[in-house]
């Protein structure tokens, strides 16, 4: 967890500096770009990792043989993506209607060999929980790919600045892994591990394929409809509210699944550390995403520059949709330990038909307002269905999971309200205002947890050291 947390919000902290810098050196138009063609890059990854790498983290003792079956399974199925993928960009630029989408597209493809290259080796280290040598290795790969972006970027290289990130961040830890870790292939493809894998990764694969198209479908239809700028403000949206609701869930759910897999048999454990997560993401991770909302404007602008204010209201309405979102990795996660991977994937179909139904038709009624507004929907609709399954499968029932998470909700929503409804009213500079609801917001939540002491909160301060907690050495001195 201390390695896994090191290396999150070091990205975290890399990818703000990131944002900040590039923002001015970069248009909405370069981001646009990439954010049109996420949607085809996502599919592919998904079909070459076909399910198989969460297969063999969830089988208990996998063999070389598995192993080396699914190395070459990968390395096959990234040939055929990437072959497809190339005598598509033409008709995928038309589609757009943007001609620099075809080149930009076959060269991106690339990260599609590096990153079937080293899957085998990424799960291996966290199946081992070996959290170290992926925490150092991707921290130095985001600070050197970071360098060359901005200089890439400052010369006016555009949208290939972004492109070369892409594949500076996938291919130094493919060579790293490699050399690092001692595993190596053996000439066989087993049909018997295949098989046996296959089983439960086929269905794994299936719910990844799914939910990255419900995820990114939007993304698709906003470059349709509209124009790469308007692309560009809602990836800068969207990527900026998944730092936010990414910013602690991330750093929980990247150790859990392994730990999942161990105790899958005791249902008890799994409900307690269900509970534990759940409880303490949403403390922790609610407020945060309510405080971005009162902030955006000032936020955007102090970070990002006025060139950048169109992406304020996506972003405030993405808040409101990622605050499931970051809850959504811990019920997934159970059900998938517990070998129900076909439960998942016919209850993902489901849930995402009726989001995808949900985008598109507020698209058609309201534009991309009705959009948001669907892609909202799609979020908590997911999350319902998540914790239903939970519910029936691991015995944490729906009820008290919405009774657990009541509270932090209801709280965060006034503390919200109550600062706004002053901002509003003190009208003022846009930053100082923007200080003053956030100390309204702060006084209000902070003070609900002192005085009512919630379960979440007390959790919470166990988990931080004592000599961490200023007011315990001050009541230790009296």
């Amino acid at each position: 967890m201390v390695w896994t947390l090191l290396q999150k919000y070091s990205m975290m902290f890399i990818q703000f500096v990131s944002g900040i810098i590039l923002a001015r050196l970069l248009t909405p138009h370069d981001y646009g770009c990439i954010g049109m063609l996420s949607i085809f890059m996502v599919l592919a990854e998904t079909f070459i990792d076909g399910g198989f790498g969460s297969a063999l983290i969830q089988k208990k003792k996998p063999t070389q043989e598995d192993y080396s079956t699914i190395f070459y399974w990968n390395l096959g199925m990234a040939v055929l993506m990437y072959v497809i993928l190339f005598f598509s960009a033409p008709a995928i630029a038309r589609f757009y209607d943007i001609s620099l989408l075809s080149d930009v597209l076959r060269v991106q493809g690339l990260v599609l060999f590096i990153y079937a290259f080293n899957i085998v080796q990424r799960n291996q280290l966290k199946k081992k929980l070996n959290f170290k040598v992926l925490s150092i290795v991707t921290i130095t790969t985001s600070i050197i790919a970071l360098g060359v972006t901005i200089f890439m970027a400052y010369k006016g290289f555009g949208v290939w600045a972004l492109v070369a990130q892409n594949l500076i961040t996938a291919a130094i830890p493919a060579i790293v892994f490699w050399f690092f870790i001692k595993w190596r292939p053996i000439w066989t493809f087993s049909w018997k591990s295949f098989k046996e894998l296959f089983s439960f990764g086929f269905y794994m694969f299936l719910t990844h394929l799914v939910n990255h198209f419900g995820q990114q479908i939007q993304g698709l239809l906003i470059g349709k409809v509209y124009n790469s700028s308007t692309m560009g403000y809602y990836s800068k949206a969207h990527g900026v509210e998944k730092l936010v609701s990414n910013s602690i869930s991330k750093v929980m759910t990247e150790v859990t699944y392994p730990l999942y897999a161990e105790v899958q048999d005791n249902k008890a454990m799994m409900i307690n550390m269900i509970k534990r997560l759940t409880t303490t993401l949403s403390y922790l991770t609610f407020p945060l995403m309510f405080i971005m909302i009162l902030l955006a404007k000032p936020v955007f602008v102090l970070l990002y520059s006025e060139r950048w204010l169109a992406s304020v209201p996506y972003f405030q309405v993405l808040c409101v949709a990622g605050l499931p979102n970051c809850l959504q990795a811990i019920n997934l996660q159970t059900i998938s330990a517990i070998g129900k991977s076909k439960t998942m994937f016919l209850w993902t179909l489901l849930k995402r038909g009726i989001g995808v139904l949900a985008i598109v038709g507020g698209l058609v009624l309201w534009g991309m307002k009705g959009l948001l507004v669907g892609v909202t929907i799609n979020s908590w609709f997911s999350y319902l269905v998540n914790i239903g399954l939970v519910s029936k499968h691991i015995g944490y029932k729906w009820t008290q999971q919405l009774k657990d998470l009541f509270p932090i909700t209801a709280v965060s929503v006034l503390a919200a309200v109550v600062g706004f409804v002053i901002g509003y009213l003190i009208k003022g500079n846009m930053y100082l205002n923007g200080l003053l609801m956030l100390v309204v917001f702060l006084v209000i939540y902070i003070g609900w947890s002192v005085v009512f002491k919630p379960e979440s909160y007390t959790y919470f301060l166990t988990i931080i050291p004592a000599k961490l907690r200023f007011w315990e050495r001050k009541k230790h001195k009296l």
